[in-house]
């Protein structure tokens, strides 16, 4: 299992519009994708209203983890997607 820590910077934290390109970005992976809230609230990064119902904001720290598949290739290409779109 792979993790990395991403402090969210989107003035509107994981609304719909990016929590949307998380979950297509997650679905393309071979692998099983968990974000995780700090204070233990987390979600398969593949369901759109439980990653939504995390209620996400700016400045918020997240734990995303990865398990499974080509986990070193998945966790680099979705810690790029944090940093282009969150």
């Amino acid at each position: 299992m792979r993790e990395f820590t991403y402090t969210v910077t989107d003035p509107a934290g994981i609304h719909a519009r990016p929590a949307g390109l998380l979950v297509k970005a997650a679905k393309a992976l071979d692998s099983t994708v968990t974000i995780t809230k700090a204070g233990g609230k987390s979600s398969a990064a593949t369901k759109l209203m439980a990653l939504m119902g995390l209620g996400i904001q700016q400045g918020d720290t997240v734990t995303v983890a990865i398990e499974g598949g080509k986990e070193d290739e998945n966790a680099a290409a979705l810690e790029r997607f944090f940093q282009e779109n969150l």
